[in-house]
């Protein structure tokens, strides 16, 4: 029978609180001398006290691109997913040479080889262990994933399978962006990460 026997969320260092968030959106992604009471009442309506993100808010100015982004991703998901999985195994009572499979999904970065390559050696598991990197599910990963170690365990009920979601919206963040969507975003998500 397939249980899940831990979760472990991470969040990063970087605590904001929505307005601190908004005043940021309002500099970057504003035209100078716009009304922003539209951006306040969104971000207020949203409800979300505070954010967490990998760098400080002034750190975002500094990324010029896609790759700058990216490279911020590739070295948070990492750290962040190590985190996860190691509070995971802990909590579950199993060590990292347990663990028969490795599923790694996110949508908000790209990497090769995969964060959960990075992660096997880093984490020391078995040089055997099977790794299924998904992208691209969103914000249906957890459930999707979830179904798919079942699926797995089904046919190998004796395994350990982990599950590893990291998502770093902030990495995502539109400058110079006013549109609806990139600001509905700026007001609902931070970043985090998460083992099962």
């Amino acid at each position: 029978m397939t249980r899940i026997a831990a979760v472990h969320g991470v969040l990063p260092p970087h605590r904001h609180t929505q307005r601190e968030v908004t005043d940021m959106v309002a500099r970057t992604c504003l035209p100078p001398g716009a009304d922003r009471r539209v951006l306040d009442r969104l971000h207020e309506n949203a409800r979300v006290r505070t954010r967490h993100t990998v760098l400080p808010l002034d750190g975002y100015r500094d990324l010029d691109g896609f790759g700058t982004s990216n490279d911020v991703f590739i070295r948070s998901a990492v750290d962040l997913g190590a985190q996860a999985v190691r509070g995971a195994l802990r909590a579950a009572g199993l060590r990292p040479t347990d663990v028969d499979l490795l599923m790694f999904t996110s949508v908000t970065g790209i990497a090769a080889p995969s964060v959960d390559a990075r992660l096997v050696t880093r984490l020391g598991m078995r040089s055997d262990v099977k790794r299924l990197p998904v992208f691209g599910l969103g914000c249906v990963a957890g459930a999707a994933g979830t179904a798919r170690l079942h699926d797995y365990l089904l046919g190998r009920p004796d395994d350990v399978a982990v599950l590893l979601s990291v998502e770093l919206c902030s990495l995502t963040f539109q400058r110079h962006d006013a549109s609806p969507a990139n600001l509905v975003a700026t007001a609902l998500f931070g970043d985090g990460a998460a083992a099962v």
